[in-house]
């Protein structure tokens, strides 16, 4: 319990803010209903191409914090928890920020933009597109600082970006447009708000 504890204390803030509005969002749905119903998700803010055309933008927002089951939210959360803290501590919050929510939102519009183009139109929620816009703008740092990264947080880059992959391949009903707009999204905001080597503090997870 008291490693618990003090595994939670020494989390950046900001992010562990990010994850607890996403558990907390998940457990009142799952307490009111069924988080694995897309009728159910689209009421409660899931992004879907038709109601963002119709005015309903809030949605490409509102959708990040939404996860279609017990399993998506885990993966998520636990990527994001491990990932999310290395950006913040070479960021800082307000940039770890604006990296997350941007790309999020990023994730969304190229997802939106594929179904426009394919006709198929899906009920789409999750914070994946957020979490590869993480990834991207560490991938970013990484190659800004010549693989300078601290050798701890390059094995845990590489090992929640296998965990992602994973996700993708165990879960069907994975946005791969939201994924690649989150990525694309994470590294030009990288190339955007990063401008400072910070080597001294790569090893401070």
């Amino acid at each position: 319990m008291n490693e618990l504890i003090y595994f939670f204390k020494t989390r950046k803030k900001a992010n562990l803010t990010i994850v607890i509005i996403n558990v907390v969002v998940y457990i009142v749905l799952a307490l009111t209903g069924d988080p694995a119903d897309s009728a159910f998700m689209l009421r409660h803010g899931a992004c879907y191409l038709p109601a963002v055309i119709n005015g309903e933008y809030y949605r490409l927002f509102t959708s990040m914090f939404l996860h279609f089951g017990f399993y998506h939210i885990v993966y998520n959360m636990l990527s994001l928890i491990f990932l999310g803290d290395i950006l913040e501590t070479i960021a800082g919050p307000v940039r770890y920020l604006v990296i997350y929510l941007a790309g999020g939102i990023g994730g969304n519009l190229l997802s939106l933009a594929v179904s426009m183009k394919t006709g198929s139109y899906a009920v789409s929620a999750g914070a994946s597109g957020a979490i590869f816009s993480v990834i991207g703008a560490l991938l970013y740092i990484a190659l800004r600082n010549r693989g300078t990264f601290g050798e701890r947080n390059m094995k845990k880059l590489v090992f929640m970006v296998v965990l992602m992959i994973m996700q993708g391949t165990v879960d069907k009903g994975v946005d791969g447009a939201a994924h690649l707009g989150g990525l694309i999204s994470g590294f030009l905001l990288g190339i955007l708000l990063y401008h400072q080597k910070r080597s001294t503090q790569y090893e401070r997870l």
